[in-house]
């Protein structure tokens, strides 16, 4: 098993990974009757992607020598209804300084990489994904 998911009452979760023991709390968004307090399960699905994309990209960059401290993504969940979804996901870069003069070969060595993740990979085909990779472009 990977984790447990234990339902807490008034919409909240807590999820616990089990080799580790780390756990964090889920919360229902305010526009689902929920009071936003915590990352929904929504919230969640967004977020892996990003998480996802820098964490190969950063196995790559590992491998050609150097790190991506301070590399920041943010996040834009967008919602649909009938039925409720995620209909979108926009991820924009912030690369910090020291990384926006890499030369375009390893750009697009890192793009690639991040735009082949496991998370890209199991995201149904009908979630509009945008990525704004900055200086990265």
């Amino acid at each position: 098993m990977t984790s447990t998911v234990v339902y807490n009452g008034d919409l909240r979760t807590t999820c616990t990974h089990l080799k580790s023991g780390k756990s964090f709390e889920t919360d229902a968004p305010v526009d689902n009757n929920g009071k936003g307090e915590r990352f929904s399960p929504t919230d969640l699905l967004a977020t892996s992607l990003a998480t996802c994309m820098i964490t190969v990209i950063g196995i790559k960059a590992r491998a050609m020598g150097f790190d991506l401290n301070d590399v920041k993504i943010d996040v834009l969940k967008i919602m649909k209804a009938d039925p409720r979804r995620v209909g979108g996901i926009e991820l924009t870069f912030h690369i910090p300084d020291a990384l926006k003069d890499i030369d375009e070969k390893t750009k697009t060595i890192l793009r690639n990489t991040g735009n082949t993740c496991p998370v890209q990979f199991s995201i149904h085909p009908e979630i509009e994904l945008k990525v704004d990779w900055g200086s990265w472009a």
